[in-house]
Order: structure tokens, then sequence, then C-alpha cells
């Protein structure tokens, strides 16, 4: 059996910073308690001058496959997650097809089994005419179910109040929301092009896709979860007004309805658009710098409950068109916890508040089974970052396979210099072990 101990740990773990040495014997945390021996070990992370911290856990991604796989696959966007500390994702149902039946989901996760280096579950998603088959969601082997209350791929519009209605009061888990109301970014659009036809300014992006329709959205959601009893989680906040839905007076064990932020919310705002076009078109829109600062503080004031990527490449093809052909999002994952960190560095956050919203809440919310704390008995999975080595993003050390992200040019303060996943040690300074595949998430529900 594989034993590693990592030693001169400085553990980021359950508010609390903390000296250690961690034993990991095959995918498990054997031991957490200074001065571990280090005979019979088959490895020593010297982890001096880092912090080591659970894997982080991003619960929205976009990972192409199948279908799409010109812009990404499993393979390669899991292989940019490990190196940037990210160790388990949820994958959302707008593949091509669409995840909208239980044979189709499980074709996904038979591709990860295959490909993906870090642990992997997978969204069902829900149409408006699929309701039996959502019905049949596993909940112990599956994070949630997904519906797109706003625009998207395929057949995944769910704008049937029937449909919506029977979703809400009989789907008993985790139910994952993308909050824009249709009609009125319909409106705006059809504003915006008697205006200035194909050729709309990409700046216009939030008030085509509007705080209005943000907010319609998203309150339709909570009301419904409070009428049915249902678990609502919405995804991607993107503005100040939708953060009145939230409520931060209750443990997040005892949430019913949660929210999530991602790094490009909090990273870029409208004043981005001139600099960076179409590279920051995200759906819902980076907003202004008012909407930016209050969403960083809701994380602080715990009324958004983790941070997430939204992680959704597309070529450098198809981004550089004009506003209505370029497609909205971008890659993220291999980059989303040395931006935190560079927040850490300017004093915005702390190490144990990055690692609570990126790592232990997502476990927390989804009920996973043994992952996002170090902890003895849990499954080791583990991030040792440094937070005093610089780096540059330049094209040639994005692992995306899009090969392009909106940081490039910036340089980070910080590195992940070793991921652990179940007990394998699948990303060492730059280099990848890939004689091991992740593990399939499972869930105690």
């Amino acid at each position: 059996m594989q034993t590693t101990l990592i030693t001169n740990a400085q553990v980021v773990n359950e508010g609390k910073i903390f000296p250690s040495d961690i034993l990991i014997k095959g995918e498990i945390i054997e031991k957490i308690d200074d001065n571990i021996s280090s005979e019979h070990v088959n490895e020593v992370i010297d982890a001096k001058g880092s912090f080591v911290i659970p894997g982080i856990i991003d619960d929205q991604v976009h990972f192409r496959e199948p279908g799409l796989t010109h812009k990404a696959n499993i393979y390669t966007e899991a292989r940019a997650a490990v190196a940037g500390g990210v160790t388990s994702f949820m994958e959302m149902p707008n593949t091509v097809p669409n995840a909208l039946t239980q044979e189709l989901l499980e074709d996904k996760y038979a591709i990860a089994a295959q490909s993906s280096l870090a642990n992997y579950s997978f969204f069902m998603g829900a149409s408006n005419d699929n309701i039996e088959e959502v019905l049949k969601t596993p909940s112990d082997k599956v994070c949630g179910v997904k519906v797109f209350m706003g625009s998207s791929t395929g057949n995944m519009l769910v704008d049937n109040e029937e449909t919506l209605s029977n979703i809400f009061s009989k789907v008993p888990m985790l139910i994952a929301t993308h909050c824009e109301d249709e009609a009125t970014i319909r409106r705006n659009t059809a504003i915006f092009k008697e205006k200035y036809g194909e050729d709309v300014p990409v700046k216009y992006h939030p008030e085509i896709r509007s705080e209005e329709a943000c907010y319609l959205s998203s309150s339709q959601a909570v009301a419904l979860a409070k009428k049915h009893g249902a678990r609502l989680h919405i995804l991607h906040i993107s503005t100040e007004k939708e953060l009145s839905l939230f409520d931060n007076s209750i443990p997040l064990k005892d949430k019913k309805i949660t929210a999530e932020a991602c790094i490009h919310h909090l990273w870029f705002n409208d004043s981005d658009y001139e600099q960076k076009g179409t590279f920051i078109k995200w759906n819902p829109a980076v907003k202004k710098a008012s909407d930016q600062a209050a969403i960083f503080q809701a994380i602080l004031d715990d009324k958004i409950d983790v941070i997430a990527t939204d992680h959704a490449p597309h070529t450098l093809e198809e981004k550089k068109n004009t506003y209505f052909k370029a497609p909205s999002g971008g890659p993220l994952i291999q980059h989303s916890l040395v931006a935190m960190m560079d927040f850490y560095h300017q004093e915005k956050i702390s190490m144990e508040k990055i690692v609570e919203k990126m790592c232990h809440n997502p476990a927390i919310m989804f009920d996973i089974d043994r992952r996002g704390f170090i902890k003895e008995g849990n499954f080791a999975d583990i991030t040792i970052v440094n937070p005093n080595s610089k780096w540059e993003v330049e094209r040639d050390n994005i692992l995306a396979k899009c090969g392009w992200s909106p940081f490039e040019g910036h340089i980070f303060s910080s590195k992940v210099e070793h991921t652990i996943v179940s007990g394998h040690h699948v990303y060492n300074n730059g280099s990848f072990n890939e004689t091991q595949k992740g593990q399939r998430l499972r869930f105690i529900r």
C-alpha cells in the first residue's frame, strides 16, 4: 500500500491554521500529528513555507464531453483542475447530447472513470418534458439536478410553470439553478439589435442579460423552493439585488436555500469589457463594480456559501466573434485557487475563509462522503500551495484545451505545488502522475 508523509505543513482546516505532519495510507488520511516518523513511508513531501489545504471542490464546471470536444474534454480539463489544486468537480448536463436520461448521464460517468485525474460527479439535466427520468436519479451517486431557468444548449430551457412546480415539489435531492428570465433577455436583445444590428458592443452584455432578468428568475426559484420545501442551490450570483434572497442567520447544514459566487464575478466588472471584450462574456454577465463588491462581501458574511468557477471553455476562434456570435463562458479552473489567494494577499479574505468556501462548504452542501476536510479517516484529497511563489499566466502554461485564459499576462502571487487525489500524488510541481484516475463522488443522503 502506498504511504505518503507530508511534513512541515501549515494546515488550514475548519477555521484554524496549525503546524502538523499528515500521514496518508492508501487513499485515506491515516494520521494528523506532530513529528510523524518517516520510517516505512514510500514518499515524503516537505511542505515547508506552504499551506496544506483540503482539495478544492468545484461545484460548477462545463467540460464539454461528449459532443463539444473541439473545445475541451474531461481528460484535459480535469488535468487543468488538478494543476490548480481542484481535486473534485461537478459537471453540467448541457453537453451534446444533453444528459436528460439516466443512460446518457451514465455515459459521462463511464468517460470520466477512464480519463479523469480528479474526482467527479455529473448533474442530471432537467427539461420541460423529462420529469420521469429526473425522478430516477440515484441521490447517493449523483450530485444533483440542474435546471436552466434561462437560455441554454438544446432542450434544456425549463420555462413551463407546471414542469417547474413538478421539479420543485417532487425532486428530493439538491436542485441547482441557472437563473435568468428568458422573456426579459429577449426583450432587451430586441432593443439593442434595433439600435446596433449585429454589432452590439459587448459592454452592453450586462444590460441585455440584466439585473432585472437575474432577480426575476432567482426570486421565482426561491419562491418555488419555499413553497415546496425543496433543496435549492442558485449558481453564479451576479447582482447585489439577488443577495436579499439569501439568509446568513442559520448554519449551512440547516440551509434549504444556498448560493454560489464565481471567480469571474469577483475578479472582473463592467469596466473590464473595454480591454477584455468577449473574453469576459459570461452568462450571467459580469456587471457593475458595486455588484462585484457586494458579492465579495456576501461571501464574507455567509449569504453566499461557495466559490466555484463555472469553467466553460470555448475556442479562441469562437470567442473572437462579434457579440451575438461569440459564445458565453471561459476557462477558469486552473487559476481559481491562486486568484482567491491574490485576494488573500490583498487582505480582502483569510485563508480560513477561502478553505471554508471552496473546500468545506461544497462537501457539507452536497453531503459528499468523507471529502472537503483534512481529517483522519477521510479520503486524502489535499492541495499544497506556496503563497509566495510568483508566476505569470502565459499561453504555454495554460492547460485547458482551448489554450487561452482571461488571466493571460497576469502575475499570480501564489502557486499550487502538489495535488493529491484519493491518496494519489497526481500533480508535483508541473509534472503529472497519470497512473491512477479520480473516483466517482458518493453522497450520504
